[in-house]
């Protein structure tokens, strides 16, 4: 599910990765024990356990592999987990932030009508060779798409298209009850920019009052103002059908799997391996202690203490995942042999 996340609508977070230079923060390893993490005792660890199963087997490393096998024959979650892994709490020097995603829901047609009127757009061919290509602007306002046969569907509301580009991926609803589903294919190559910081910079918002909701509802009440805010950023995502996805899995994700509600949550890769299991401890109003599976990404998912998690489909799951922006910890559950491997006095 390559998305520019939801989490990139607000800020953006410039975080050091394991090759930062000496001034900047390193990145540093703590093996923890399963007694340390909050919460652990209490978890499902058998739902954690058959999320993990379901991408464990794209592993190439033989570490992961043996333990994907072992996987499939345990019948004690928990005592997998705790035989086989030990947590480590990787740090970069930045403080924690836990964010939340979802898969929304358009209203659509596979035809235009005085209704739809929005296309959701395949890639062409050039962009994908010129990079970066023509701006949102220009795509939306120039001659270069219509008519090439490259719309995949219409929809009745530009301002849940632009967002369906935010999230990367999405369910169209025809009006026969048809629902299609659509995944990320690519984009123009142009940096994203933060409409919310935008209405920040201009002064109409406080950064605590901005939402996904906000900015919904400040467009619509503002057309002409509303359709240059989006403008702003020049950034667009194509698609491509994924619809052979059954509707009751969740969408991709980075390893081309179906993820899960709840359990599966974008890293970023350069610290964490994806596949792993990830202890969360989120804050917050809701606070939350479950174990997770590392298997999506996010253009804004920088940093070794940073996950975006994935709630669901839908507008409900859309305002739970607009609200989540909490502090907490994340602990990353790896391979015994890996985990020690990781400790400062294993590097030369």
């Amino acid at each position: 599910m390559k998305r520019t996340v939801w989490a990139a609508l607000f800020a953006g977070l410039a975080m050091t990765g394991p090759t930062a230079k000496a001034s900047e923060p390193q990145t540093e390893y703590q093996v923890v024990s399963f007694e340390d993490l909050n919460g652990w005792a209490d978890d499902d660890h058998a739902a954690a356990l058959a999320v993990f199963r379901n991408t464990c087997r794209d592993f190439d490393d033989p570490d992961w592999r043996a333990l994907c096998a072992l996987a499939d024959d345990t019948t004690d979650a928990r005592g997998f987990f705790e035989l086989f892994f030990r947590p480590v709490r990787i740090t970069d020097g930045q403080d924690a932030l836990f964010t939340g995603y979802f898969e929304p829901e358009l209203d659509g047609s596979p035809v235009p009508t005085p209704r739809y009127r929005h296309p959701i757009y395949k890639m062409p061919p050039e962009a994908r060779g010129a990079q970066p290509w023509l701006t949102r602007r220009e795509i939306l306002t120039g001659d270069a798409m219509p008519g090439r046969g490259l719309e995949i569907a219409w929809v009745d509301d530009p301002v849940e298209l632009f967002f369906l580009q935010v999230q990367g991926s999405g369910r169209v609803r025809y009006p026969d009850g048809r629902v299609i589903r659509v995944g990320y294919a690519g984009a123009n190559g142009h940096p994203y920019r933060s409409v919310g910081q935008e209405l920040v910079r201009r002064g109409t918002y406080r950064p605590h009052q901005v939402s996904a909701q906000v900015i919904k509802n400040w467009v619509r009440r503002n057309p002409f103002d509303g359709q240059e805010l989006l403008f702003h950023n020049p950034s667009y995502v194509f698609f491509r059908e994924v619809s052979e996805v059954p509707s009751d899995k969740g969408p991709l994700g980075a390893m081309n799997r179906s993820i899960t509600p709840m359990r599966s949550i974008a890293v970023d890769p350069a610290f964490t391996p994806l596949g792993a299991p990830v202890w969360i401890e989120k804050e917050g109003n809701a606070p939350l202690r479950r174990l997770m599976i590392a298997q999506d990404t996010g253009s804004a998912i920088k940093g070794a203490q940073r996950a975006d998690i994935f709630i669901g489909t839908g507008d409900r799951a859309g305002r739970m995942a607009g609200r989540l922006k909490d502090p907490g910890r994340m602990i990353v559950l790896m391979p015994i042999q890996r985990a020690y491997a990781l400790l400062p006095e294993a590097v030369e």
